[in-house]
């Protein structure tokens, strides 16, 4: 065996078939305390959910340009208004980051199928110049998958109502985690997913645990990796984070990480 091979071997248990990953000691010793004192995510009092998927984005995604274009063409002042309470900004994965995300732009064209017993069906009769739009793309909005009770409508979504709520959102790929409460009613597209909770208070605190070098880091031994930096966000691994339930002080005094522990995690 040789010298490099006995100063940087490490050993691992493969009694079992759960997932492993190869640390060295001092990351074998952190995964170990976090493990310990979180809880997992999925234990916690939250939903995830992704975005809207509307089938044909050219047609119920718009800039700010077209949104004005089709407010002006509204007949009458009442048709303006709830024109505009239809077409509600939208935010891509691109757009989401720590604690925050960018204005891009673009609007979702929220003619959505309705929640059975709850809210009833957009008609798309009364927005007529929302019609008119739409109507551009009928070849493609008519033929599309993801529809609802009419070509016009987007298909059912049972969440809904959580885009008028605070919501915590996080993009489906990232250079490294990245969580941005949400707190007005902002709708996401598929490349991006979302906790939801009743508790605001709580989807605070995840946003301060969750985008912390630490959480990346543990992230990152649990998880799928694009290339040398970038993690996939899938569900999975996300409801498996474990998270401790209250922080008095900091996160690594929570955790009893060690200043060498502490260091190893600032150097990543």
């Amino acid at each position: 065996m040789s010298v490099f091979v006995q100063q940087n071997a490490v050993s691992n248990n493969f009694a079992t078939s759960d997932s492993w990953v190869i640390l060295s000691p001092i990351e074998r010793s952190i995964k170990r305390k976090i493990e310990s004192i979180g809880t997992p995510l999925k234990d916690w009092d939250i939903q995830i959910n992704y975005g809207i998927k509307t089938g044909s984005n050219e047609a119920f995604i718009i800039s700010t340009e077209k949104r004005n274009e089709i407010l002006a063409n509204c007949a009458n002042e009442a048709e303006r208004q709830r024109t505009a309470e239809l077409i509600r900004p939208i935010l891509r994965g691109r757009d989401i980051k720590r604690y925050g995300y960018m204005d891009n732009g673009l609007y979702l064209i929220n003619i959505h199928n309705g929640i059975r017993g709850r809210i009833p069906r957009i008609k798309i009769e009364d927005y007529p110049a929302v019609k008119a739009h739409l109507d551009q793309y009928w070849d493609k909005i008519e033929k599309r998958a993801d529809q609802g009770d009419t070509p016009y409508n987007l298909r059912n979504c049972a969440y809904l109502e959580d885009f008028s709520k605070p919501k915590l959102f996080y993009p489906d790929i990232s250079q490294n985690l990245t969580f941005a409460l949400c707190q007005e009613k902002v709708f996401c597209n598929n490349t991006v997913y979302f906790f939801s909770s009743k508790s605001e208070k709580l989807l605070e605190y995840l946003a301060s645990v969750l985008n912390t070098k630490l959480m990346d880091w543990y992230y990152r031994t649990i998880s799928v990796q694009l290339g040398s930096c970038a993690v996939r966000m899938f569900s999975i691994y996300v409801l498996n984070l474990p998270v401790p339930k209250k922080v008095s002080g900091s996160l690594y005094e929570t955790l009893s990480l060690t200043k060498e522990e502490i260091a190893f995690i600032e150097s990543q």
